[in-house]
């Protein structure tokens, strides 16, 4: 019985770990990495996907993007152990080590660079590199200097979607500046919302987002308006640049109109619960929008 026990002990602490090394990577993020990389890919390919490649490309960015995550929990634990959303996390709960941390990132982000680099093309590589040194050592720094840490914060997180098409296609080009510009303005209200919803802790934390330094919320208001209504704009783009069709542009004016509702809701009541309410339409609004790109695409 005391031998059972102690080796359901040891496996019960050994699952923890795991679990501990994974919570480290974020897989909602990314999941939702994966997702808009998976678009880029598609959109970029030829009627018949080449499926050996998109494999490496999927597996490289989620080994690059888990990794990243995990060395910006590293550098943000002392952030993390602040706040009341995050003080549970393995680092501020002293589940795992920094510097266990740090290896366990490092090894993940080297070997996702690799296999870019070795099984699709050195362009994919590189800018999955950028990805990871620009969200490392441009944004979690600037969080606690500056509000436009978002916008900063912003070119990361848009560039997944050109490192599927450059996997696919080999090069860069005008569709490929459309997915990230796309990416890149629908964060700016998300990411608002979310600051909005969490100001408080950030600002028990000495984070500088916008929402935190705008008490009365007028400027958090304008600016997921504007960027809703230029999101609008550039959505439509892949129709009239002849990579997707009517369907879909007609998809893009509906969701983004209803997008646009709820950041000018935001922007007139200045509350939580519109806050909740925009973050919602967010993630509603960029899944559709994709799904509807890929059913609708023209080859390229």
């Amino acid at each position: 019985m005391t031998l059972r026990t102690e080796t359901y002990v040891v496996e019960s602490t050994h699952g923890r770990r795991l679990l501990d090394y994974l919570e480290l990577t974020k897989p909602r993020l990314v999941l939702m990495v994966l997702m808009t990389t998976l678009v880029g890919f598609y959109m970029g390919s030829e009627p018949v996907p080449d499926y050996l490649v998109l494999l490496n490309a999927v597996l490289g960015t989620a080994l690059a993007a888990g990794g990243t995550l995990a060395l910006n929990q590293s550098l943000e634990r002392d952030i993390d152990a602040a706040m009341e959303r995050t003080r549970h996390r393995p680092i501020p709960e002293g589940r795992v080590q920094p510097v266990e941390c740090v290896l366990f990132g490092s090894i993940l982000v080297a070997s996702g660079l690799v296999l870019l680099l070795v099984a699709v093309n050195v362009l994919s590589a590189l800018l999955t590199a950028i990805i990871s040194v620009t969200y490392l050592f441009l944004y979690t720094p600037f969080k606690q200097k500056s509000s436009l840490c978002s916008l900063i914060g912003a070119v990361p997180g848009a560039i997944p979607p050109v490192v599927g098409w450059t996997a696919a296609q080999g090069t860069l080009g005008l569709e490929a500046g459309i997915l990230f510009g796309i990416l890149f303005l629908w964060q700016i209200p998300h990411n608002l919302a979310i600051a909005r919803l969490y100001r408080d802790d950030f600002l028990c934390a000495g984070i500088r987002f916008l929402p935190v330094l705008d008490g009365e919320g007028r400027s958090t208001g304008r600016q997921a308006v504007s960027h809703c209504l230029a999101l609008l704009v550039v959505s439509l783009m892949p129709t009239l640049t002849g990579f997707a069709g009517e369907i879909y542009y007609f998809a893009a004016i509906l969701l983004g109109v209803g997008f646009l509702v709820y950041a000018v809701r935001l922007a007139a009541l200045r509350s939580v619960s519109s806050a909740r309410q925009l973050l919602f339409a967010s993630l509603f609004y960029l899944p559709l929008l994709f799904v509807v790109m890929a059913l609708d695409r023209i080859p390229v």
